[in-house]
């Protein structure tokens, strides 16, 4: 028990002062990319963060959701999610102090059938944060109520789609593909209604 506790301290010393107890959402986020960055990991931020990230009003996630994109042959160690004061159970990186869990999902980077190549880079800072641009983001929450009859999913996509401009002629486009039209009128009444 004391070399735990003596591993657990050293690695507290070691932690990035920018996630604690206190910090949000976004805050991780922007830690967990730069870190991963400085590594020469590249991960963008997908899924319901992503939509916390366009819509925090609308939309709160309790998770950060990255699809690694470019990762080095050798990573060096400790883990640059250790260095954060994350630790992995079954896949999940769970802080020692904050309440906010860091998945990896397996790629690609994909919406239903479609890759996605491209992203957004934001920099906050001496930081930066790799997320779906907004019009991917709504696609990315669509699916989930195309493909799972998620709700929620269908309230963050509109969200998403109310906090900035977005590609109605692509989303349409994408939702004829995935044969989901029906839904994407329903996604449209949404949309117009205050």
């Amino acid at each position: 028990m004391r070399a735990c506790a003596a591993d657990r301290a050293a690695l507290a010393k070691m932690c990035d002062p920018r996630i604690r107890a206190d910090s949000t959402l976004l805050d991780v986020c922007y830690a967990v990319c730069t870190t991963l960055e400085r590594d020469g990991v590249t991960a963008v931020l997908t899924g319901g963060s992503a939509a916390t990230f366009y819509a925090p009003e609308a939309y709160q996630s309790r998770d950060a959701d990255f699809i690694v994109m470019k990762r080095p042959r050798i990573i060096s160690s400790p883990s640059a999610m250790e260095t954060l004061g994350y630790n992995e159970r079954s896949g999940i990186y769970i802080h020692e102090t904050n309440a906010f869990t860091v998945e990896f999902p397996p790629g690609p980077l994909a919406i239903g059938g479609d890759l996605v190549s491209a992203w957004e880079t934001f920099e906050r800072h001496d930081e930066q944060l790799h997320v779906l641009n907004r019009t991917d983001c709504v696609r990315d929450r669509l699916a989930g109520f195309y493909f799972y009859a998620d709700r929620s999913s269908l309230r963050s996509a509109v969200a998403v789609a109310r906090s900035g401009a977005i590609d109605i002629d692509c989303i349409r486009t994408w939702s004829e593909r995935e044969r989901e039209l029906a839904r994407f009128e329903d996604f449209l009444e949404e949309l117009r209604r205050d």
